[in-house]
């Protein structure tokens, strides 16, 4: 009997652990495990180099979202985002991916505009930025073809 419930003790406190580490894998890795309080919208681009699926969605360099996936459409990149319910953008929203420091991570900055009409979920951001293309940058003047 005692050793029965030594046992049953044992187990429940492993399986509290392993609970604990599971909330602590999610909330540490940013993962939504079901819809979360954000829609999402689209943005097309010349170019996505360097941006990743999971990269951070800013404006005025505070994180609203995350970018979801990125996909090929005809010719232009199809970047998905999913951004907070609190945050509202507009149909003259200007997306851009920058840079964090000279060779830092990519991500994506959203300037809300406020005249146009707002956003709903699935719609499209038009006016887009690609990010600059360091390499491109250094090979044409390499090649000494900057003007």
């Amino acid at each position: 009997m005692e050793k029965a419930k030594l046992e049953m003790v044992v187990g429940v406190f492993v399986l509290v652990g392993i609970l604990c580490l599971g909330y602590l894998a999610v909330k540490l890795g940013k993962l939504e495990l079901v819809g979360g309080n954000v829609y999402e919208v689209e943005a097309q681009f010349n170019t996505a180099s360097g941006l990743k699926s999971g990269s951070t969605v800013e404006i005025a360099g505070v994180e609203v979202g995350r970018v979801r996936g990125i996909v090929l459409k005809e010719d232009r990149a199809m970047v998905k985002l999913a951004v907070n319910n609190t945050v509202k953008l507009y149909t003259d929203t200007i997306a851009s991916i920058k840079t964090r420091g000279i060779i830092g991570e990519k991500f994506l900055n959203l300037s809300p505009g406020g005249g146009g009409d707002p956003l709903k979920p699935g719609d499209t951001i038009r006016d887009t930025e690609s990010g600059l293309d360091l390499e491109e940058l250094v090979s044409q003047y390499v090649h000494g073809k900057v003007n």
